[in-house]
């Protein structure tokens, strides 16, 4: 099922974050397989289920791995944005995304998705897409159990501060702007788990239901 946008909602951008170095997974870890692709092609497959008018994916500058997994893809070369230096943090990754001059004119909202999350239920983006259409000057995020998860989804103004914005997270960015976060609390368990290390692998597998 494809969730357009609804008539006079803002139209979407997706910042797919992949610039991380995988270093306690010890292997790329959005390289890894996902049911019948990797977890980069999982991710890809599910934002583009959604009917967001444009997808792009945050990648390290000279990250050859990744650049041919999204060859093998077919996800196209004028949706990635390059970050020169990914080691400075993941903040860093989406300044790249605020400064880069490809996103479609008629994309006025984004939402901030993070690499390593595949098991993020389908559902629970669709609520969050629908909970931001509702609000659409705010930043919304999901939350559980009262914290704020991913993806965040920023309105315009707020998407073109992280450029110059004087911090190095995104959540001392949200912290700084209080008044203009609202929360859509969401029960899924996914969104507590990152896949940093092989046993979180294998714990969103299983969350996942793709091992016995």
């Amino acid at each position: 099922m494809t969730l357009s946008p609804a008539a006079g909602t803002p139209a979407l951008g997706v910042v797919l974050l992949a610039a991380g170095r995988s270093a306690r997974m010890g292997k790329p870890k959005l390289l890894l397989p996902w049911g019948d692709t990797s977890v980069l092609g999982h991710l890809i497959r599910q934002w583009q289920s959604l009917g967001v008018a444009q997808l792009s994916v945050v990648c390290a500058a000279g990250d050859s791995a990744l650049a041919a997994e999204l060859d093998r893809l077919g996800f196209p070369a004028e949706n990635r944005i390059l970050n020169p230096a990914p080691e400075r943090g993941m903040f860093s990754s989406l300044q790249c995304a605020a400064l880069w001059r490809g996103w479609r004119a008629e994309v006025t909202r984004w939402a901030v998705a993070l690499g390593d999350q595949p098991q993020v239920r389908l559902q629970t983006l669709r609520q969050v897409l629908e909970f931001s259409a509702a609000h659409p000057a705010r930043i919304c995020q999901p939350a559980r159990r009262g914290r704020g998860r991913h993806p965040v989804l920023l309105p315009e103004a707020a998407f073109r501060q992280l450029a110059t914005a004087a911090v190095s997270t995104l959540r001392d960015f949200l912290a700084a702007h209080p008044e203009g976060v609202v929360f859509c609390e969401a029960d899924d368990p996914g969104l507590d788990l990152d896949i940093d290390r092989p046993e979180d692998y294998e714990q969103v597998l299983r969350l996942g239901g793709l091992v016995p």
